[in-house]
């Protein structure tokens, strides 16, 4: 992802490493190196796993040659491709925002799904929509920075940085003042392409970042842009792990190979006895309700690394948004007044959010809630190298998992699940794949569920992007009705 990482750490001696971006000595015994990346798709997935065999890659061309907006076979595709159904509602999705008739130009959409990306500086997105935003007629000046495009688009920084980061403070009044009548005000059709454009562009780069994706072609291209560091961090710091205190990340790896088979099994085990209890015997509505909450606030102790807010790798993709320093922090925060849970009975996906963005952008519901559903339901009935597995368990505590942390609350679903099915070192990948994406590491890819197949953890992957598309999606559409109302 055009940032350092350990390939750019070369032996000075039997104990020591250079990092060849900062030079700065690593100690080997401080802590354990992550292993060389694939020259693949993918930074953490070897390139051999996407030998798929002739009717895959045939269908994944067709689908290619069919759907996708660059016309080329590019890395995204190629990791979603482990799962051919989806990669097909994904693309068709995709197409239809960015090249079918929509209420926007097609310029805005590009530069719209920049500015998405910038909020995570992701690269790799931005990138490939630069070319894109020229290639359907964008300025090239707009690409100097926001202070060169047009105010309509800059009116979009608000509802930009409060849906990529806290999604929950946005409000009817922040609707109003981009519709409000004057030259640049925005139709609600045209508002909720864009409203849809940011969330499909903020979840896409988690998961480009999660999954590793490396980049397409030379960072120094004309157009583009490459990451630059600040202040005396390096990524190398992020890609060792180094000055990250979680000591659920640091255990040794003999000891993590020896336990992973049982860890495995254990797994299975408690998705045996949760349904179990489930058949005996329900929990009561306030059982439940307290059980969301202790999972709320113990969302709070997962934490992605002991980052300062002022110290994170930062690119010159900050030309394109206001505020760089404004990030996630917990639904659930200590000592600030209590913020509303957002009951899925008072505004759902399937009863509300469908139908209002379906009216005001035709047909984007359809395939908004058949790329929701095809990744919820998405199953080979594996785990690892177990068959005839009913995994729906485990597919609905992630899902949930990232709503929890979104303060999105489901009545009928048991919160106590999630403790018991997930592990805290997938409780950090998950929060940092989806709050914080650009400090994934490798490390924390491999560091949880370690005898599942990289196409399972693509799965996860794609399981949390969609996840947090629909709770932005959420709390916007919400808003939306809110101000019609």
């Amino acid at each position: 992802m055009n940032r350092g990482s350990p390939d750019t750490l070369c032996n000075s001696s039997s104990d020591y490493l250079i990092c060849s971006n900062c030079h700065k000595v690593l100690r080997k015994d401080k802590k354990i190196i992550t292993s060389q990346p694939s020259s693949g798709p993918s930074a953490f997935i070897p390139e051999k796993e996407f030998d798929q065999g002739n009717d895959v890659d045939k269908l994944t061309n067709r689908l290619v040659e069919e759907y996708s907006t660059s016309g080329r076979l590019d890395n995204i595709t190629q990791v979603m491709s482990l799962h051919p159904q989806y990669l097909e509602s994904f693309l068709r999705t995709q197409f239809y925002m960015m090249r079918m008739d929509g209420p926007l130009p097609y310029h805005y959409r590009h530069y719209i799904a920049i500015m998405a990306a910038a909020r995570h500086q992701c690269v790799y997105l931005i990138n490939m929509h630069v070319d894109e935003f020229l290639n359907t007629g964008g300025s090239s000046e707009w690409l100097n920075g926001l202070e060169y495009i047009p105010q309509r688009l800059k009116n979009l920084n608000e509802i930009n940085k409060l849906l990529a980061h806290r999604p929950w403070l946005i409000t009817k009044e922040h609707i109003q003042k981009l519709v409000k009548t004057g030259e640049n005000n925005w139709s609600l059709a045209e508002l909720v392409h864009a409203v849809v454009l940011l969330a499909q562009y903020h979840a896409l780069a988690s998961f480009v970042f999660g999954s590793g994706i490396n980049p397409e072609r030379d960072p120094d291209a004309s157009n583009g842009i490459h990451p630059v560091e600040r202040n005396k961090f390096c990524v190398c710091d992020l890609a060792n792990d180094n000055n990250i205190e979680n000591t659920s990340l640091t255990s040794n790896n003999v000891e993590q190979n020896l336990d992973s088979e049982s860890e495995l099994e254990a797994l299975m085990e408690r998705m045996k006895k949760l349904q179990e209890e489930k058949e005996e015997e329900e929990a009561s509505q306030e059982e439940m309700a307290t059980r969301f909450e202790k999972e709320k606030k113990e969302s709070l102790l997962v934490v992605s690394g002991a980052f300062d807010d002022d110290v994170v790798s930062m690119s010159n993709a900050s030309r394109y948004i206001e505020d760089p320093g404004f990030g996630y922090k917990d639904f659930a925060r200590r000592g600030e007044e209590h913020l509303p849970t957002f009951r899925a009975q008072d505004y759902s996906w399937e009863d509300h959010g469908f139908s209002l963005v379906n009216r005001l952008y035709s047909d984007i519901g359809h395939l908004l809630d058949d790329k929701f559903r095809m990744v919820y339901n998405l199953t080979y009935n594996t785990m690892a190298t177990h068959e005839d597995v009913d995994t729906t368990m485990l597919r609905r505590a992630l899902f949930n998992y990232v709503h929890c942390m979104f303060g999105i609350r489901y009545d009928d679903y048991d919160y106590g699940e999630v403790n018991q099915l997930l592990e805290r070192s997938l409780k950090v990948y998950i929060k940092t794949v989806t709050c914080y994406p650009e400090r994934a590491t490798r490390r924390m890819y491999d560091g949880y569920w370690r005898q599942f197949k990289h196409s399972e953890k693509v799965h996860v992957n794609l399981l949390l992007m969609e996840a947090r598309m629909q709770a932005e999606l959420l709390y916007a559409l919400r808003a939306i009705t809110r101000h019609l109302t």
